[in-house]
């Protein structure tokens, strides 16, 4: 698309950088001194391990409790990684060139160690939401999709250069099913008792925007290699991902962020 430039959108994420900080500011507010149930839900995090019973010779799974997790300030600082990662493309005159170097070849390394931190904060805070308090098992989802952003990033590493004919594939097929992970120990969890229609409204409103968000990321790359109309041009799907990254984050965040002060 011959609108778009590498300096346009420099400035492009800087203002998206802008609209997530701003949006970041209030939720810390509101986390800290304005809307109590929010600062008041702390889940406990605990650990299970194994332990012998003397009396009936047999190991027993027992737990203890490790911290309260500050729930209302991590849903902020979500976004605040989000605002730096743009500030980090935009301000400095060093990135600014790895940025616009990068671009040019069809990589952006930077979107993917971005996404790799703060979307696996954003799940792992999901999971909390949803009953996932056991630190191995939030390890592990964090992990786990952080590897899936990794797999984007390596989907373009393998590919930079290459004709739509010539395409590797395996990175995103690989980080799709990585991605599905972390949401199936979400969803055992969701419909454990088998009572759907005791599910909660922002149970299903989170479910519903992270599906929608979830895809339209590997939906963006698949266009791009594709080469479908617009996104023929590698700096379209640039575009298109920092939108996608402001409006699907913004929502979510703040369906997470009220769903916290649900009963």
């Amino acid at each position: 698309m011959q609108g778009i430039t590498i300096g346009g959108l420099r400035r492009f994420n800087l203002i998206m950088g802008g609209l997530h900080l701003a949006q970041a500011t209030i939720m810390f507010v509101l986390a800290t001194t304005v809307i109590q149930s929010i600062s008041e839900f702390t889940p406990t995090i605990t650990q299970f391990y194994l332990t012998f019973n003397q009396e009936t010779q047999s190991l027993e799974v027992t737990s203890r409790n490790l911290f309260e997790l500050p729930f209302g300030l991590l849903v902020a600082l979500f976004l605040f990684i989000s605002a730096a990662a743009h500030a980090l493309i935009a301000l400095p005159k060093k990135t600014q060139a790895i940025y616009s170097r990068d671009l040019e070849k069809g990589i952006n390394q930077f979107r993917w160690f971005e996404y790799a931190l703060s979307s696996s904060i954003m799940i792992t805070l999901i999971a909390t939401l949803f009953g996932i308090r056991d630190i191995a098992s939030l390890i592990l989802i964090f992990l786990v999709n952080s590897s899936m952003n990794l797999f984007g990033l390596v989907m373009e590493q393998l590919n930079v250069g290459k004709e739509k004919k010539s395409i590797v594939w395996g990175p995103f097929v690989w980080g799709s099913i990585a991605g599905i992970a972390p949401w199936i120990a979400i969803l055992l969890y969701m419909f454990g008792t088998g009572n759907f229609d005791m599910v909660p409204w922002f149970v299903w409103a989170i479910t519903g925007t992270y599906f929608v968000a979830f895809n339209t990321f590997p939906i963006n790359m698949a266009l791009q290699y594709l080469g479908v109309g617009r996104w023929k041009n590698y700096l379209y799907g640039e575009r298109v991902y920092i939108v996608l990254s402001l409006v699907a984050k913004s929502v979510l965040a703040w369906l997470v962020l009220f769903g916290a002060m649900q009963p």
